[in-house]
């Protein structure tokens, strides 16, 4: 069984990170949770592990990472040690700001921390989720294709669309896989692809990286 890190950011879809960690620990994996703080907005963090209280042995916000007494030389650095526990990291949601920040290296979060110090050698999968406006945007384009490059699928061409790109990846690049968002009414109010893909298929995509 693995140690799977499950990063969740600010997109409305997080309400579906507490299913997601019961489906993987359902299956007999150990589940620790890092959320930027706009994640915490549509879930509850206290709801990780059924304590009724936040576990910060089992969800990670930016306050454990720098906590308001500061720090003293010795001090575990928190994205590092969750980089070394972890196996595979999971991020379901991905919102469009943070695929922009993972695409360039930007490290603002603890999340993102994790992601810039992440040894390559281990496997990445992502859930995008974003408005249909948002995920057709010329950027998520880019942005993935920066990402696959990072992961060994460089040269990927420009004219294909998001869902021929996804495919494309998931084929050629080295540890990482793509679930791709869905198309269905969206909570706000459009109706289009760019739905976070079902728990089962985002478990499946996950951990099809160890087979």
């Amino acid at each position: 069984m693995a140690n799977i890190l499950l990063g969740a950011t600010g997109s409305v879809a997080a309400i579906r990170v507490p299913a997601l960690f019961d489906a993987l620990t359902t299956r007999g994996h150990s589940v620790r949770v890092v959320a930027t703080d706009a994640a915490t907005h549509f879930f509850d963090p206290a709801a990780i592990g059924g304590s009724g209280t936040r576990d910060p042995n089992l969800v990670t916000l930016d306050a454990d990472e720098w906590p308001a007494g500061g720090y003293t030389r010795g001090d575990a650095v928190l994205h590092i040690a969750l980089r070394d526990w972890a196996d595979l990291f999971l991020i379901a949601p991905l919102d469009a700001n943070t695929l922009a920040k993972l695409a360039v290296g930007l490290c603002d979060n603890a999340l993102t921390c994790v992601w810039r110090a992440w040894d390559r050698a281990k496997p990445v999968a992502l859930a995008p989720a974003m408005n249909t406006v948002m995920w057709l945007n010329p950027f998520t384009r880019k942005h993935l294709r920066a990402l696959a490059a990072d992961f060994g699928a460089a040269h990927l061409p420009g004219h294909f669309d998001e869902e021929m790109l996804i495919r494309q990846i998931n084929d050629r690049a080295v540890n990482l896989r793509i679930a791709a968002p869905i198309s269905k009414l969206l909570a706000c109010g459009d109706v289009g692809v760019g739905a976070m893909a079902e728990v089962d298929t985002i478990v499946a995509c996950a951990l099809g990286l160890f087979h």
